[in-house]
């Protein structure tokens, strides 16, 4: 989908920035943390969301969009926070080629019975 550069203003959703780190579990493994970077402003859409079953029960997965101004430092991997709902960056994208906004692609999936 095809992102318009955001009008002055309307960034007006509070998310947090979070970076994925591995740290030794003291056993020879590795455990997954994200650790917050930064909090910023941005615009917050969802698209579309499909249902699926695994072993465990349900899977429910939502794809977001999210604007922010640009920065050099949000790559695929990366976590954004958005009132209190994980969204997994799958892609980032300059949205005009000019370095001022990046449009990133996001994941949530939740669990279900």
């Amino acid at each position: 989908m095809s992102e318009k550069i955001p009008s002055i203003g309307t960034l007006t959703d509070r998310v947090q920035l979070r970076r994925r780190e591995s740290l030794g579990d003291g056993s020879g493994g590795h455990d997954h943390i994200f650790v917050p970077v930064t909090n910023l402003w941005a615009r917050v859409r969802g698209h579309a969301g499909r249902q699926a079953s695994n072993a465990d029960g349900r899977v429910v997965a939502l794809s977001h969009t999210v604007v922010l101004r640009f920065r050099s430092d949000v790559s695929p991997g990366d976590r954004i926070v958005y009132r209190g709902r994980s969204l997994d960056v799958l892609s980032v994208t300059d949205l005009n080629g000019r370095r001022a906004y990046l449009s990133c692609g996001c994941s949530e999936t939740s669990f279900t019975g």
